[in-house]
């Protein structure tokens, strides 16, 4: 009788496991997307943000900017419309 107990508590002890694993992926797997689609405003920001906490406001200003245009930029793409046939027109890589 005690064994089935310990067994029962294993077996559930793993489901949580795996469902715990399972949310941490899909988690991670989010991240990357959202990463990749704003890394390089993201970046601009942080470096702009680091720029300044170090008293250097002359990158700062820079990285603010080149965050803004890269952020215009997305906001411009994100209004037109997106087909098979013009899927990849205008992507670059970072």
């Amino acid at each position: 009788m005690e064994r089935t107990n310990i067994s029962r508590i294993r077996k559930q002890f793993g489901q949580g496991m795996v469902e715990y694993m399972s949310v941490v992926a899909l988690v991670a797997i989010a991240a990357i997307g959202t990463y990749s689609a704003f890394g390089h405003t993201v970046r601009s920001q942080m470096a702009a943000v680091a720029n300044g906490l170090a008293g250097d406001s002359s990158s700062a200003k820079t990285a603010i900017a080149d965050a803004k245009t890269t952020a215009n930029t997305a906001a411009t793409s994100a209004k037109t419309a997106q087909g098979l046939n013009n899927f990849d027109t205008g992507v670059t890589a970072k």
